[in-house]
């Protein structure tokens, strides 16, 4: 699961995900944690739209944007029955999260070092995601939020690696995760296919996409 990452200027992420002219976006950090404001990418009125929100999907039901529980990360075996993401994937509220690079844990040595993964292409990553626009009844207030969803990755090579093992469970028993990649080729069947077009994009990334290595900073 992914807990933080670096952002692409505005710029680099409106000129490869071909945003056209659009009300200015509120500025956002370029490195995003969980409950930050951070932009992402969807489909709105025919067209591909850059939103910035919150990180942890807001859904629709909630009494209040400050939740007591994560909803950063979704898993996307679980998005059409879940609660919180059922709606969203019903309805087709799929985005592009752009990531410079994303950050893991890796314990092989027995302790927290942090990874740092980019695209070996030198690319931005695009990672999939659901979005909501929450009402807040008291005040009217619209507030935009989106989840980055993730797949079992206990068979991966690479991502198999990230975060603590239960020593209880076996190597392919572990529910270890990886965030999915959008491929710049299938961004609107993404963001506008039906639902099948969309599952079927739900998939690990081949290794050799990856330029991983120990965080510097």
């Amino acid at each position: 699961m992914c807990n933080r990452y670096l952002t692409p200027e505005q710029a680099e992420i409106e000129r490869l995900w071909h945003i056209g002219a659009q009300s200015p976006p509120p500025p956002w950090p370029r490195s995003v944690f969980p409950r930050a404001q951070g932009p992402f990418v969807r489909w709105r009125d025919g067209r591909r739209e850059l939103v910035v929100g919150q990180w942890g999907l807001i859904p629709h039901f909630a009494d209040s944007a400050t939740l007591r529980y994560q909803t950063n990360n979704a898993r996307s075996e679980e998005v059409a029955g879940k609660a919180s993401y059922r709606l969203p994937w019903a309805r087709g509220q799929r985005c592009v999260i752009p990531a410079e690079s994303f950050d893991e844990p890796c314990w092989e040595s027995g302790r927290n070092v942090w990874w740092r993964f980019r695209r070996a292409d030198g690319a931005p990553w695009g990672l999939a995601g659901l979005w909501n626009t929450w009402l807040d009844r008291k005040t009217g207030e619209l507030v935009e939020s989106y989840t980055m969803l993730t797949i079992n990755a206990d068979a991966h090579p690479l991502m198999s690696r990230m975060h603590k093992p239960d020593p209880r469970l076996g190597p392919h028993e572990q529910d270890k995760r990886s965030v999915i990649a959008i491929e710049f080729a299938d961004v609107d069947r993404w963001l506008a296919g039906g639902l099948d077009d969309a599952a079927a994009l739900l998939k690990l990334t081949p290794i050799e996409a990856f330029d991983a290595r120990p965080a510097t900073d």
